[in-house]
């Protein structure tokens, strides 16, 4: 990943996009809460691993998508949305994968 000497992830101007290995990937919307930002960073996780355990099964990608859109970082785009549109994003349910409960 792109950092600078302080650790920060390289955006672009507008802010929208993060840099990593000169490709643009849609930022996590940056009005979440840290701790629900870090919930949410949390149970994308624990998807990842269970797309690897599931060799890609659908479940688990459904998961995946559905943590990375109350993110922001899939579906409408954060900038697009109003202040409430976006608060509904990531206040919705994400659920765990069952084998990490």
């Amino acid at each position: 990943m792109a950092e600078d000497d302080a650790g920060e992830v390289e955006r672009t101007l507008d802010g929208h996009h993060i840099v990593v290995d000169g490709r643009k990937w849609r930022a996590t919307d940056p009005l979440i809460p840290d701790d629900r930002q870090a919930e949410l960073v949390s149970i994308l996780m624990a998807w990842r691993r269970e797309v690897r355990r599931t060799n890609g099964g659908r479940a688990a990608r459904d998961g995946v998508q559905a943590a990375k859109v109350a993110l922001g970082e899939r579906g409408t785009p954060w900038w697009e949305q109003s202040e409430d549109e976006r608060r509904a994003r990531w206040e919705t349910a994400v659920e765990r994968p069952a084998s990490e409960n």
